[in-house]
């Protein structure tokens, strides 16, 4: 007996050594991992000047980049060094915030050699070079003096010209839609450099000698951008490639891009059971709304012309063009009380948000988004850009504002501001991995932000039949872009049957259509974040719930999920569960 307890006690002496061993040996190199961490971020800036500004890191806000084949090879080489490095930190010997980090790490790595090895779309895709945006965003900024600035934005100029001849000689066979993208993009961009940038010197110190050679210089860069908007005017299109990716890249896009549980064909098969299963919840809501839209009319037999019908009744309810933004402005401060009401999660009051037009360089893609501020710049401010009307049809108008109308405008504004992606934006950047926040994972911004439309309808916001006949409508929306992408860029779907789908099984009005089969053509993947992350959040939400029963408690569950930062669902779930 006293040989078994000591035995026993010598076990459990060795087992503690062993794991205070492990534990100091974890500890170690997570702190080399974390200095590798921020050597990894020094140098990713230093080939991505662009995207670290946008961060909010504006040490190589004056260089631009000309994208060479050279440039190529040094991207090359820093993503198979960083892969080689990563292989020096074993997962099983990271804490668990740090083995998410090795993941994101590596994707991002495989991605850029993808981009390069497989996708190779500087060769086909025009609208990937355009410089207007990044010193659009140099005079917006308030992070350092106007003069600063304007030196950086002095100095970046000069690559401009160069910059535009190497994105000429990278084109081989360009598509036709993104070949008219890039011209109206970049066009429409110049402003930047002609009445922006002499509104910005006019309220600099500069001198009249200095601010004449800033002109001068952007003189060549707008001649720089019209000679390339000629150029691809002039380009033979007799045989263009086409915007489709094919299945087996898309794939692999897929995996790379949206990091999920879920396969390319697997989240595809969902959305259409999805699909399905929203079409009974809407006919049983229109069938009840039916006698007080059509009290003297006699209902159709066909279950989704009855849907359509209450639908486009209760949409002739909207604003008007001119009133579209300030709409939005003025429901911003309704929602933040309500989430605060409800006590659904913390919303910091210090961090602006601000509704502003659509700049011209971001036009043509969607309608509505959000620039957020990097973890650099945590306290600038937020922007939720919003189309102009100005110019349509008074038919195109009518068509459009009735796809936003007055309940799906609301479902927007919680999409785009409270609590969806200003709100967790704004989470992401306190998240204590700068690696979460850097490599945001599209699907996880995308699905909390579909996520909470749901969430809030839930907790009561607005309850009417309309308004949940509506947010079923939208988010039939959400399952229909991923029917889509997956069918044009892989299933050969015509533009007619895209529009039968989206008009006529998803009931959106004709420019929407006719706006999502342009977005379709001109991106690929993106389109399906928005269902595979939503998908994700609400099935981990509701096992949570299961498991906690009575004690689960859905502010915690917010805020603990959003404090990881923007990392991939998948990723999310394993170290709550823990």
């Amino acid at each position: 007996m006293k040989k078994s307890i000591l035995s026993l006690s010598l076990v459990l002496l060795f087992f503690s050594c062993n794991k205070k061993e492990n534990a100091t040996t974890t500890a170690e190199l997570d702190t080399k991992f974390d200095q590798y961490k921020t050597f990894f971020i020094d140098e990713l800036w230093k080939i991505s000047p662009e995207w670290s500004s946008s961060q909010g890191f504006h040490n190589y806000d004056s260089i631009l980049l000309i994208p060479t084949d050279e440039n190529d090879r040094i991207q090359m080489k820093f993503a198979q060094s960083q892969l080689d490095s990563l292989k020096n930190y074993p997962l099983n010997q990271l804490s668990d915030n740090n083995k998410t980090d090795v993941h994101m790490m590596e994707n991002l790595m495989n991605s850029f050699l993808f981009s390069i090895n497989e996708m190779k779309s500087g060769t086909w895709n025009p609208s990937q070079y355009n410089v207007c945006g990044a010193f659009a965003e140099i005079l917006n900024g308030n992070y350092d003096t106007l003069e600063n600035r304007l030196r950086d934005f002095d100095l970046k100029m000069t690559n401009i010209p160069a910059y535009y001849e190497a994105a000429a000689r990278n084109l081989k066979n360009p598509t036709i839609e993104h070949t008219q993208l890039a011209i109206a993009q970049n066009l429409g961009g110049l402003s930047v450099f002609n009445d922006d940038l002499k509104a910005a010197l006019a309220k600099s110190n500069w001198s009249d000698e200095k601010k004449n050679a800033t002109l001068e210089k952007a003189a060549k860069a707008i001649q720089a951008i019209e000679n390339y908007a000629d150029f691809l005017k002039k380009m033979d299109h007799a045989t263009p490639r086409s915007f489709r990716l094919g299945k087996e890249l898309y794939a692999q896009k897929f995996d790379l891009d949206i990091q999920s549980g879920y396969s390319a064909e697997e989240i595809y098969q969902k959305a259409l059971n999805e699909k399905e299963i929203l079409h009974g919840k809407m006919f049983t809501l229109a069938n009840k709304l039916w006698p007080k839209y059509f009290p003297k009319t006699t209902k159709p037999t066909n279950k989704l012309e009855v849907i359509r019908q209450v639908i486009d009744k209760i949409s002739l309810q909207h604003t008007t063009p001119e009133n579209f933004q300030s709409e939005i402005e003025k429901q911003i401060p309704e929602l933040v009380d309500y989430v605060k009401e409800k006590d659904l999660l913390y919303i910091d009051p210090s961090k602006p948000l601000v509704v502003r037009k659509e700049p011209d360089y971001m036009a043509g893609v969607a309608g509505a988004s959000i620039s957020a501020p990097g973890p650099y710049d945590k306290n600038a401010n937020t922007y939720y850009n919003v189309g102009s009307l100005s110019g349509w049809s008074k038919e195109d108008s009518e068509s459009y504002l009735r796809e936003y109308n007055d309940f799906i405008l609301q479902i927007l504004n919680i999409h785009e501001a409270i609590p969806g992606h200003y709100t967790q934006l704004v989470y992401a950047n306190q998240s204590p991995s700068i690696i979460k926040s850097i490599l945001g994972n599209g699907a996880m911004i995308e699905g909390w932000a579909v996520y909470t439309e749901r969430m809030m309808l839930e907790s009561g916001y607005k309850n009417s039949d309309e308004m949940w006949l509506m947010y079923y409508k939208w988010n039939l929306r959400t399952v229909c872009n991923t029917i889509l992408d997956n069918s044009v860029h892989t299933r050969n779907m015509t533009k007619e049957e895209a529009l039968h789908l989206l008009t006529k099984e998803a009931f959106q009005q004709n420019a929407e259509a006719e706006g999502k089969w342009k977005r379709a053509t001109l991106s690929q993947v993106q389109l399906c974040s928005y269902f595979t992350g939503y998908t994700e959040i609400y099935a981990f939400r509701e096992e949570l719930k299961k498991k906690d029963g009575a004690k689960f408690n859905l502010k915690q569950f917010h805020e603990k999920f959003l404090s990881y930062g923007s990392a991939p669902v998948k990723y999310i779930r394993e170290l709550m569960l823990k």
